[in-house]
């Protein structure tokens, strides 16, 4: 199992989906893309997106969030989304080995029914008067706190991470 994986929840811009698997590629945390997306996911957009790293990158594609559930149901995870709705400071949640960390569609984030089967919610706390961050950017913060925490960042030279 990994130690850590990022879920996509129907993104919509693909430069964020690009910069995400990039980050897949550097940190060693694999993807799960959960369609339908807003933009057209095709191997060459994919390869586009992703620049020379995507031959790095893991990621997964489902085909709806009940595949996705199902998946991540049946192997045991965790399922913790980031949400600008959560109570729950992401640098004061508990992160554990498994956990998948899930973000919004940038324009809508994710239906009622998807945030309420998470098993926890966060949020990255922000000055006063700012909405959010931009989801890649999100994404990025937790997904660094969590390898903090898990003591899971790759260490130099490490070809397996």
């Amino acid at each position: 199992m990994d130690l850590l994986r990022l879920a996509l929840y129907q993104p919509d811009i693909p430069q964020n989906a690009g910069t995400l698997l990039r980050l897949s590629a550097c940190l060693g945390v694999a993807v799960d893309i959960i369609e339908p997306c807003g933009f057209v996911l095709d191997e060459r957009k994919v390869r586009r997106a992703g620049m020379d790293y995507i031959d790095q990158a893991r990621y997964a594609r489902h085909s709806s969030w009940e595949s996705f559930a199902a998946a991540l149901a049946a192997e045991g995870r965790r399922l913790v989304l980031l949400t600008t709705g959560a109570e729950m400071r992401h640098d004061r949640f508990p992160f554990q080995a498994g956990d998948t960390i899930m973000v919004g569609r940038e324009s809508s984030g994710v239906p009622r029914e998807v945030a309420e089967r998470a098993h926890a919610r966060i949020r990255i706390p922000m000055r006063a008067g700012a909405r959010s961050l931009n989801v890649a950017l999100a994404a990025s913060v937790a997904t660094a706190e969590a390898l903090r925490q898990l003591d899971g960042f790759p260490g130099e030279g490490d070809e397996q991470a």
